[in-house]
């Protein structure tokens, strides 16, 4: 099986919809039947993102 996904274990990412735009960094990677998430941690706080809700750059219009 071949899988592509958009980012890798450690890479800082943002939240689209984060007006803060805090970096979070990837710490999980969850392979579903249809798609994949993305466990993103910032600190204590963590969630879980499809590759949609991502970016590798922050949004200055935030």
């Amino acid at each position: 099986m071949d899988i592509e996904n958009n980012f890798e274990i450690g890479q800082i990412v943002y939240l689209k919809h984060d007006v803060e735009q805090k970096p979070r960094m990837i710490t999980e990677i969850r392979i579903r039947k249809y798609n994949i998430v993305y466990e993103v941690s910032c600190g204590t706080d963590y969630s879980v993102n499809k590759d949609f809700e991502l970016s590798k750059e922050k949004n200055p219009l935030l």
